[in-house]
């Protein structure tokens, strides 16, 4: 038996909560419960975690996740699944090495030797996305993904819609893929004109073209267009998935593991959107313990297309994806892919020093929040 003896979150930049678990015989997994914006409220499930987990088994990972889970009357949410998704990855983590190999030997072995994967361009307010697309190109990725649009009314103007048409036929025109993300941020009348016409750009893929509460009408829009429709960032569990599915709305499922139930249930959620003939191209504009996870997972799913990484991402003040690795090499990118990692547990060595050094430093400072935006008349916009 290895007892869990402690639970640590480290809140360092640039918008990161990444978790410490220590066993008895000395063993320490890394996890991510990053939840962009909600930092505080993942802190404060991980005081409940912590009292309710230390003395447990750390190779009871799925009992562990159950109790998690199911043994309180609330369950489910954000928060709750944020601070869920860093001790599994952590426990995993803590497998892995205690057994000396990596995780996804643990899933299965793998069925790649590489990722493909894809890098932002553009940031918020999608500009500069030429820049961004030739220096991409240079670092070795074929893919990008990019905003299609700013902040949009509820029904707003079509001129809105031929500058997002400019911009993908811009970036087409250097030679990588593109995925187009709506970013929840454009409603339906807008949507639908919107899909239509990138369709001839044959976009790598469509994002969250709706809010992840509308799966009749994303099942509207996937019908409308031949476009991959992707999404699942802000969906929790694969009970939250399964309205998408049985409405035929999704080409691409994008759990992110950071949110989602960790390793586990990335791991679940893969299985099953399998079944209905749907991709895996997990959400991960986060830390590399994220990022690990995510590969741990797509290594040894069948039907993974496509992973995101944040290297040099827009929100990436202060620390960037390889700020934390004694060794960046990991996740070398070469025409396109990654190497399938190989290191036992999640296959990257963290250098706690400095995240101790960083999260005492970022202690003092308000944690990150997404901005928030309103239209001419002063009324919310989604962002």
């Amino acid at each position: 038996m290895s007892t869990i003896t402690k639970i640590e979150t480290f809140r360092v930049p640039p918008r990161w909560l990444f978790v410490r678990v220590e066993t008895a015989d000395s063993t320490v997994g890394w996890g991510e419960g990053t939840l962009e914006g909600h930092t505080e409220a993942v802190e404060g499930a991980y005081k409940d975690l912590a009292r309710r987990f230390i003395g447990w088994d750390a190779d009871r990972i799925q009992d562990i996740w159950q109790h998690a889970y199911r043994s309180r009357f609330y369950r489910g949410g954000p928060v709750l699944m944020s601070a869920l998704s860093g001790l599994d990855i952590a426990l995993w983590d803590v497998k892995g090495k205690r057994l000396g190999v990596p995780v996804w030997q643990l899933l299965g072995g793998k069925v790649r030797d590489r990722l493909k994967v894809y890098g932002w361009i553009g940031g918020d307010k999608p500009h500069a996305v030429i820049e961004g697309a030739k220096s991409r190109k240079q670092q070795g990725f074929t893919a990008v993904k990019m905003n299609g649009t700013e902040a949009i009314d509820w029904i707003d103007s079509p001129s809105q819609l031929a500058e997002t048409v400019a911009r993908i036929t811009d970036v087409k025109s250097i030679g990588l893929d593109v995925g187009i993300d709506f970013h929840g941020r454009v409603h339906k009348g807008m949507a639908k004109q919107l899909a239509r016409l990138l369709e001839p750009l044959q976009p790598l893929f469509i994002e969250e073209p709706l809010l992840p509460t509308q799966p009749q009408e994303i099942a509207d829009i996937s019908r409308l267009v031949s476009t991959p429709i992707a999404l699942g960032e802000r969906l929790f569990s694969r009970s939250e998935f399964r309205p998408y599915l049985e409405a035929r709305a999704i080409d691409i499922a994008q759990p992110d593991v950071a949110h989602c139930g960790g390793i586990s249930e990335m791991h679940r959620i893969a299985s099953l959107v399998e079944t209905y003939d749907v991709a895996l191209a997990p959400h991960c504009p986060l830390g590399p313990i994220a990022l690990a996870a995510c590969m741990q997972v797509d290594i040894s799913a069948p039907n993974f297309f496509i992973q995101e990484l944040s290297l040099q991402m827009h929100y990436n003040e202060g620390a960037d994806l390889l700020t934390y690795l004694v060794d960046p090499t990991v996740f070398a990118i070469k025409e396109g892919y990654v190497e399938a990692l190989q290191g036992p547990g999640l296959g990257i060595e963290i250098n706690e020093a400095l995240v101790r050094e960083y999260a005492e430093r970022y202690s003092s400072e308000k944690p990150w929040i997404n901005a928030v935006w309103t239209g001419a008349d002063g009324s919310v916009r989604e962002w």
